[in-house]
């Protein structure tokens, strides 16, 4: 990742060299009509230059200085859009509108990826253990709210094991507003809804409001997550079509969007546990899935 902003910055800066140093023969290059403003294009080659010494900074530490590379992706975007909307008008020549097109595009997906793995990066925590812990392992760890292991728990009758995703997302918001229904619909079915979120323990109860009776299980390491097979969520499993939709209506309805209260690249699920065997699995396939109890006990 730094040497493709090492290799941005020299890019940068040799440009600003040339279009500050030979501001005429730029215009004439890129063909542009007009007269020559030697003053605008040199104040063009000193954002370049800017641009450069900033990729320079960042190469050193891309994930540390991805607010560098963030603004220079708007940028890029931005100057994409434009040269698309002149595509269709007579303003500029297509010698100059390709250069804009190939000047940005050349760097838009790799600066994308290096903003992924800055997100990957400082999302959430890493792991207490390399491998995942057993289930059975899990079950005997983890305790739930009401005092009990989960192991205990399960024992006793089938508990709805529900992962959620961060408390600041759309999704987590709209599920805490039908949780009643949730809960009521498992113990129709002769089971206990257990959540499990990722903050510590007592910090859930100022996103739970009335439902703070509901057992819960603090997770903040996401190694119970694991332990049930709950990965990280790739781009499109957070960003695709189906998420952008289902989070249109649930904004629609008035869940809105809090900030980030756990990790932001978590999965969720549901879970039908009894014993120690997981009776039924609903895993999310994207952020955008909600339970459905009634598939999950038809299972």
């Amino acid at each position: 990742m730094g040497v493709v902003l090492a290799i941005a910055g020299m890019y940068c800066t040799l440009f600003a060299g040339w279009v500050v140093l030979c501001p005429r023969e730029a215009y004439t290059w890129l063909e542009i009509p007009g007269p020559c403003h030697d003053v605008l294009m040199r104040v063009i080659g000193g954002f370049y230059l800017i641009f450069g010494l900033s990729f320079f900074l960042a190469a050193r530490d891309p994930i540390q200085h991805w607010r560098i590379v963030l603004l220079c992706t708007v940028k890029i975007l931005l100057v994409l859009l434009a040269a698309l909307a002149v595509c269709w008008s007579d303003i500029l020549p297509t010698k100059s509108i390709v250069f804009l097109l190939v000047d940005d595009v050349v760097w838009l997906v790799p600066f994308l990826m290096i903003l992924w793995a800055s997100v990957q990066a400082k999302t959430g925590r890493p792991p207490l253990h390399e491998m995942a812990l057993s289930l059975d392992d899990a079950a005997r760890q983890y305790v739930l709210s009401s005092g009990e292991s989960l192991e205990d728990a399960a024992r006793e009758q089938t508990v709805v094991l529900v992962f959620l995703r961060h408390f600041g997302c759309t999704f987590t918001r709209q599920l805490l507003r039908g949780l009643e229904m949730i809960e009521a619909e498992a113990k129709q079915k002769g089971a206990r809804l257990v959540l499990v979120h990722m903050l510590q323990s007592g910090r859930e109860t100022e996103y739970l409001g009335h439902s703070t009776g509901v057992a819960r299980i603090a997770d903040p390491y996401c190694e119970l997550y694991r332990a049930f097979g709950l990965g990280k969520a790739g781009v499109w499993e957070l960003f695709g079509p189906r998420v952008w939709y289902r989070g249109m209506m649930a904004l629609f309805r008035g869940c809105g969007v809090g900030h980030l209260a756990g990790d932001g690249l978590q999965m969720p699920g549901v879970f039908l546990f009894r014993g120690k065997l997981v009776i039924a699995s609903q895993p999310a396939k994207s952020a955008a899935d909600l339970p459905d109890l009634e598939t999950l006990f038809s299972a």
